[in-house]
């Protein structure tokens, strides 16, 4: 459902797939917490299960137009663009975001629908970053283990607790940041 209307239930969906898990995106909580009647998600939504469908049609999508656009060279080099993204992901913390990605991952594990999601989201996010380390010059399965690596890190220092201030924290992921790119 993409009327614009149905996605409010989808990002509804998604700040209690944040806050609970999975389990916790039931029409009831969603409809009370945007303050309406249950008769206007099924006006919108056929049961719960197309709601996570929906749900994690949208997230792939977005995770998938999102990494593309990020990698894009756009007239920089290919370290450079790399560079970026880790500043990105390093700089902005976005804790319901990664939530969000959590959340998804724990659903991954009990259901194949999302398990795919998951796997299509890996595949472009390793796709995308291996393309620019080819374009580094490396060969297609180094840079498919720098990619692997990449992510790794990427989405490792956003779960570390770092016992640093956010400066030494920053040149900590920094250091290491040459090191993906050197």
């Amino acid at each position: 459902m993409n009327d614009g209307k149905g996605d409010v239930w989808v990002e509804a969906g998604f700040t209690e797939l944040a806050r609970a898990g999975v389990e916790g995106v039931r029409v009831e909580v969603l409809a009370k917490n945007l303050g309406v009647t249950k008769g206007g998600f099924y006006r919108r939504f056929a049961d719960r299960a197309a709601l996570l469908d929906a749900m994690l049609q949208h997230w792939r999508e977005g995770r998938a137009a999102s990494i593309a656009q990020q990698t894009r060279l756009d007239g920089q080099q290919p370290r450079e663009r790399l560079k970026a993204v880790i500043q990105l992901y390093s700089e902005r913390l976005n804790p319901e975001a990664m939530a969000i990605e959590l959340a998804i991952r724990q659903w991954a594990r009990s259901d194949e629908n999302a398990a795919a999601a998951v796997t299509g989201v890996d595949a472009a996010r390793l796709k995308h970053v291996a393309e620019l380390y080819r374009a580094t010059g490396l060969a297609a399965e180094e840079a498919d283990a720098q990619a692997f690596l990449f992510y790794c890190f990427i989405f490792g220092q956003s779960l570390l607790f770092v016992e640093r201030g956010p400066r030494k924290r920053s040149q900590l992921v920094a250091k290491s940041a040459e090191k993906l790119l050197g």
